[in-house]
């Protein structure tokens, strides 16, 4: 008898919410390929879905996202294929689907998990959720559009020393520099999360999608596409480096330990 395999990616509606659950628990959510396809095609089909008026997104377990799966080993020619659907992932979220997105974030965000958190556009934290740019960590820069959207949030003196002195920030940090607006006890993270997208889904559809529309216009780049496709380039540049492949080593014997 062939083993079940459990969805990466959960998703079910009530009324006009859709609410997205990253369904990796064992890895802490870590972004695989096959999750971060999930997450592209699930947010370009709500977008596209009248009945649709917010989008949720949410992990299993006790974390939000770990990040990027860097216990897979890299496929040359899965990279420009993972570029376009980083691409996609960050336009998807905060361009082209103009319906708001809500992250509720429980447990840690680290590097692309965090990433993935800032391309929401309203976040709600459990008590003891933990933030952590992790990019610095393993010697490179910040990618999956974070060099654009952790500035939009919190300024970019904070953002420059976020990103360059790498700790883990708890909720109430988050809260104070505005990665998250809202910390709730971690018992009712599920029931809030779900009910702040049910209080936004009731205003009028045409009235969130153009505020979401002009607030992202306010603040677009010239040329997003480009600049997503740099901040990948980048970050792998530094990842293979000596001292990137020697701070990832070192991740992995710390966790081993």
């Amino acid at each position: 008898m062939s083993e079940v395999t459990e969805p990466v990616l959960l998703e079910e509606t009530s009324g006009h919410v859709r609410i997205l659950t990253m369904n990796r628990p064992a890895k802490k959510n870590a972004l695989s390929n096959d999750l971060v396809r999930a997450i592209v095609e699930a947010v370009e089909t709500a977008a596209k879905d009248d009945e649709v008026r917010v989008v949720g997104l949410t992990g299993a377990g006790d974390a939000f996202c770990a990040g990027a799966d860097l216990g897979v080993p890299a496929d040359a020619s899965e990279g420009a294929a993972m570029a376009d659907r980083v691409v996609r992932l960050v336009r998807g979220m905060r361009v082209d689907c103009e319906k708001p997105i809500v992250a509720g974030v429980g447990g840690i965000a680290i590097g692309a998990g965090l990433s993935l958190a800032l391309c929401t556009d309203i976040r709600i934290a459990g008590t003891s959720a933990r933030f952590h740019p992790g990019y610095a960590r393993v010697g490179t820069s910040p990618d999956c559009g974070l060099s654009w959207t952790l500035p939009q949030a919190i300024g970019r003196e904070r953002a420059m020393r976020f990103l360059l002195e790498p700790r883990m920030h708890g909720a109430d940090e988050a809260l104070a520099l505005g990665i998250v607006g809202e910390v709730v006890a971690d018992e009712d993270l599920h029931e809030a999360f779900v009910a702040y997208c049910h209080k936004i889904a009731e205003i009028a559809p045409l009235a969130s999608q153009q505020t979401k529309r002009l607030l992202t216009r306010a603040d677009l780049l010239d040329d997003l596409d480009a600049h997503l496709r740099s901040e990948l380039k980048l970050a792998a540049r530094a990842l293979r480096s000596e001292e990137g492949r020697a701070a990832v080593r070192k991740i992995f014997r710390k966790n081993e330990a």
